[in-house]
């Protein structure tokens, strides 16, 4: 199976940026409507100046745009960014699921986890 292709900085900004608790509160947010800055971070027991920056994480991993509303920072979700995020982890989810299928088959076999030496013991080993 091929993954979603995005480039591994990418990858990496993404992950970075859906790793942090108070990121993903912000985009619980912001997905279901737009915020201010300031008004994200009168929500949060952290400077305005630390809320910027979570803001700043997730527009790099293109999870959310800013716009400028008069003094205001207004965020809103990115959409499209939120499509290759999920397409990406669908994909990744598919990989390991398959996996997962492939070690319990491997559990499932009737022989399986058995050494020659149990083999051996049980009576059906060569001697």
């Amino acid at each position: 199976m091929v993954v979603y292709q995005l480039s591994e900085e990418a990858t990496d900004r993404l992950f970075q940026a859906l790793a942090d608790s108070t990121r993903r509160d912000i985009m619980r947010r912001v997905t279901a409507g737009e915020s201010s800055v300031s008004g994200l971070a009168a929500l949060y027991a952290m400077s305005f100046a630390a809320v910027q920056k979570h803001v700043a994480v997730l527009e790099r991993a293109s999870l959310v745009t800013k716009d400028k509303r008069g003094r205001e920072q207004i965020v809103r979700a990115n959409h499209d960014g939120l499509r290759r995020a999920r397409r990406l982890l669908d994909e990744y989810e598919a990989i390991w699921r398959e996996r997962a299928g492939r070690i319990a088959d491997l559990l499932a076999e009737p022989d399986s986890g058995k050494t020659e030496t149990s083999k051996a013991e049980d009576g059906k080993g060569s001697s």
